[in-house]
């Protein structure tokens, strides 16, 4: 049987990651969780966080004490994110493919990590795994980056500091709605610079696919909220969270 094949292309990118990412998406997240899913949740019950990262929102989430597992395909987002939410428990899977013991009240998957999926289908067998991962009453709450007008610009990011240097180049192409990430790192390690490459790719998907996907996985009952329209999140003016119950 053919090995099923883990995206892992965080790997290299985990430090910056959790330097300057993990922590600034978490905060402004918890609070739009704190209106739309924490009143839905019962105490202590079991919070599955897919496409976990390095565990910021995992922590929070074990702080209002529920049951956290993180899932990840990074193995390097997955040894940070063990120290971040000591508290919590972390399997390395693909969201694709996992598989998980028992049910969850809910299932979150949090800055626009299902972007990374590169086709509907994807999207779709993704959504099916939520299903059937959560109880009968269970909530899949998740957020995606949309198409705006400011995708249709160059996008760059650059940090420089006395031991790290990190330089972003997005680009995004309207015809496949695709945006491309090229990633240069270098650090300062042991004595020694040293650089590494990564190429980051997300696909935008239509509010309307979206919810077809999630009606192909067995969601009925989805509620869409635009993050800056509706709670001044600003991190990205197509931001859109989805609220989809089973059952």
């Amino acid at each position: 049987m053919p090995t099923q094949k883990i995206y892992s292309d965080y790997d290299s990118f985990a430090w910056f990651y959790n330097r300057y990412w993990g922590e600034e998406f978490s905060r402004p997240a918890l609070v739009i969780f704190n209106m739309l899913l924490f009143p839905h949740l019962a105490a202590g019950c079991r919070v599955l966080d897919l496409c976990c990262g390095t565990g910021q929102l995992a922590a929070g989430l074990c702080e209002r004490g529920y049951r956290v597992t993180g899932l990840d395909g990074s193995a390097a987002m997955l040894e940070i994110a063990r120290e971040n939410a000591p508290a919590a428990e972390f399997v390395r899977a693909d969201a694709r493919s996992f598989r998980v013991p028992g049910r969850y009240q809910a299932v979150v998957s949090a800055f626009d990590s299902l972007n990374h999926l590169m086709a509907i289908e994807e999207l779709v067998q993704v959504f099916r795994n939520v299903h059937r991962a959560l109880d009968q009453n269970g909530i899949f709450l998740f957020d995606l980056n949309m198409e705006d007008e400011s995708e249709l610009f160059g996008q760059t990011l650059d940090m420089v500091t006395d031991d790290h240097v990190c330089l972003v180049r997005g680009t995004y192409d309207a015809e496949t709605k695709l945006k491309r990430y090229e990633v240069t790192m270098f650090r300062f390690l042991t004595g020694v610079w040293q650089r590494s490459d990564v190429t980051l790719r997300q696909r935008y998907y239509d509010e309307a696919d979206v919810l077809g996907a999630l009606a192909e996985a067995g969601f009925q009952r989805v509620t869409t909220y635009d993050a800056r329209r509706e709670f001044g999140m600003t991190l990205s003016d197509g931001r859109m969270f989805y609220l989809a119950r089973k059952g």
